[in-house]
C-alpha cells in the first residue's frame, strides 16, 4: 500500500499538469474572445490574470492559511504576512521585473498563432538562460549542456517548416508568437538567476517566510511595473476589455480561472519539484509540456502538422536531456572511477593467481 506522502505527491503531480493545462486552454479561450492578438487586449489579459493572482495571496495572508497541500490530502500550512523592509523590496525589484514581463510576454507568445507553436518556442528557454548565464552572470553551462542546444533550437526550426508545392520546405510561423516567446524566455532566465542572488541574502528567506509567501509577494509587487505596461501598450483598449467583461460572463470566467490556474499550478509546481529530485522533475516538466501540446491541439480542434509533431518531440528532448546531462556525466565518471583495475595485483585473473601458486610450490 502506497504511503500517505505517495499519495500527495502523486496527486500534486495531476493537479500541477491538470492546472497548466487549463491556464493554457482557459488563457486561450479568453484571448479568442477579445479578438486575439489583433484585439489588442493581450497584454491587458495578462495582468489582470496577475490581479487575480495577487488578489489570491492577500486572501492568503488575510486568513494566514494555504489551502494548496489540502490537495494531497495534507493540512494547510500557515501563510503570514512577509516581514520584509524597504531594502528587501529593493532586492527583490529585479526578480519581480523580470517575473511580471516574462509572463505578459508568454501569454502574448501562448495566445498568437497556434498554441503548439507558442510552447514549442517556450520550451527553447534553456538556451536563452545559458546565454544569459555565460553573459551577465558568469556561470556558463557544462560543454555537455553547449552540445545539447543545438537539439532544442533545431525542434524549434523544425516546428516552422512547411511542405510547399514543388516538393521542398519553406518556413512558416509566427512572428509574433516569435519574438514574444524569445522576450519571455530571455525574462525567465534572468528571473531564475535574480531568484538565486535575492535568496542569497542573509535572512531573506526567513523574512519572506517560506516559497508559497514569495511566490505570493512576487504577484503582487509585479503589479507596479504591469499596470504601467498595461497603460502604455494598450491604455485604449481599457473601455473595450470593461464592457467584454460587463457583456460576456464566458469572458469573466476565463480571465479569473486562467489567473487562479495559473497561481495555483506554479505553487503545486514548486512543492512537487521541492518533493522530487533533478532528474524526476526533468521528467515530469517534459511530460507536462508534451500533455499540454497535445492537449490543447485537441481541446481546440487545432490538429498539430506533421512537422510540429516532429519539432515539439526533437525540442522536448532536447530539453530533458540539457536538464539532466550533467548528472548522466558525473554518473558515468563515477563508474568509471570505481571500475576495478584489472591490470592491479589485487584484481589478477584466477588463471594467473594458479600459476603463481603453483610456481611457488615448486621452489
Amino acid at each position: 500500500m502506497a504511503s500517505s506522502s505517495t499519495v500527495s505527491l502523486i496527486l500534486f503531480y495531476i493537479f500541477w499538469f491538470v492546472g497548466n493545462y487549463y491556464y493554457n486552454f482557459y488563457n486561450k479561450l479568453a484571448s479568442k474572445e477579445a479578438g486575439g492578438p489583433a484585439g489588442g487586449m493581450t497584454i491587458t489579459i495578462s495582468v489582470m490574470q496577475i490581479v487575480v493572482c495577487a488578489a489570491y495571496a492577500l486572501v492568503l495572508w488575510v486568513v494566514g492559511l494555504n489551502p494548496a497541500p489540502m490537495i494531497g490530502f495534507k493540512a494547510p500550512t500557515k501563510q503570514p504576512l512577509p516581514n520584509v523592509s524597504k531594502m528587501d523590496y529593493l532586492t527583490l525589484t529585479p526578480l519581480t521585473i523580470c517575473y511580471a514581463f516574462a509572463h505578459s510576454a508568454g501569454v502574448v507568445a501562448l495566445t498568437a498563432g497556434s498554441p503548439a507553436f507558442g510552447q514549442i518556442v517556450k520550451a527553447a528557454e534553456p538556451v536563452f538562460a545559458a546565454v544569459v548565464n555565460t553573459v551577465f552572470y558568469g556561470k556558463s553551462p557544462s560543454l555537455a549542456k553547449w552540445l545539447i542546444l543545438p537539439i532544442i533550437v533545431g525542434g524549434v526550426a523544425i516546428s516552422t517548416l512547411k511542405p510547399n508545392a514543388t516538393g521542398g520546405y519553406s518556413i512558416e510561423y509566427d512572428l509574433t508568437a516569435l519574438v514574444a516567446g524569445s522576450i519571455g524566455n530571455m525574462f525567465a532566465a534572468f528571473k531564475g538567476s535574480e531568484n538565486h542572488k535575492a535568496m542569497e541574502k542573509p535572512g531573506l528567506k526567513d523574512r519572506i517566510g517560506g516559497i508559497g509567501n514569495q511566490f505570493a509577494l512576487t504577484n503582487v509587487l509585479s503589479l507596479v511595473f504591469l499596470l504601467p505596461l498595461m497603460l502604455v501598450t494598450e491604455a485604449g483598449k481599457w473601455g473595450e476589455f470593461v464592457a467584454l467583461c460587463k457583456a460576456s460572463p464566458s469572458f469573466r470566467f476565463n480571465v479569473i480561472a486562467s489567473g487562479m490556474a495559473f497561481y495555483l499550478y506554479n505553487e503545486l509546481a514548486t512543492m512537487t519539484i521541492k518533493a522530487t529530485g533533478a532528474v524526476t522533475a526533468s521528467v515530469a516538466n517534459t511530460a507536462k509540456r508534451a500533455i499540454v501540446i497535445v492537449g490543447m491541439a485537441i481541446a481546440l480542434g487545432n490538429p498539430l502538422k506533421f512537422e510540429e509533431k516532429v519539432g515539439a518531440t526533437v525540442a522536448i528532448i532536447g530539453v530533458f536531456l540539457y536538464s539532466i546531462i550533467d548528472e548522466l556525466v558525473k554518473s558515468s565518471k563515477g563508474a568509471a572511477k570505481n571500475k576495478p583495475d584489472v591490470g592491479s595485483p589485487h584484481f589478477a585473473s584466477p588463471a594467473r593467481s594458479t600459476r603463481s601458486k603453483t610456481k611457488k610450490m615448486q621452489d
